[in-house]
């Protein structure tokens, strides 16, 4: 039998706009190592922007995790975005292009779930948010 790698995690707390450079570099990054196609750095590294944005904007501080996961042979970049803000009331319509509580296009929780693999929002008001979404290799 082969042994599976073990993985690779960061965290990187989220509290101001350097941090959200910093996680969507250490997501190209991660996503490179595990040999991601090029055009799937790019979504990684805008996936990671939106959400990371959002807990600046809404819910600052928060953390964005990355984690190399495998399943099935397959290896991918799993990021989660927690933070401990005012929650999401109606995950719902936060999760339809346009919507937005702020003067913002609404396009970044939606948009984020179109760029990635997999994509999973729980949320709790008055408790926080917990975003998780995977990029599989090709």
């Amino acid at each position: 039998m082969v042994p599976t790698p073990e993985p690779i995690r960061a965290q990187i707390p989220i509290a101001s706009d350097a941090d959200v450079m910093l996680a969507r570099q250490k997501g190209r990054e991660l996503a490179a190592f595990l040999g991601l196609a090029a055009g799937d750095l790019t979504l990684v590294a805008t996936a990671i922007s939106e959400v990371a944005r959002n807990i600046v904007q809404y819910a600052r501080p928060g953390e964005i995790e990355l984690r190399t996961i495998t399943e099935g042979g397959r290896r991918g970049l799993m990021i989660v975005a927690r933070d401990s803000g005012p929650g999401i009331a109606d995950v719902t319509l936060a999760m339809q292009d346009g919507y937005s509580t702020s003067r913002g296009m609404g396009l970044g929780l939606p948009g984020s779930r179109r760029l990635m693999d997999a994509f999973e929002i729980q949320s709790e008001v008055g408790k926080g948010t917990v975003v998780t979404m995977i990029k599989w290799e090709r």
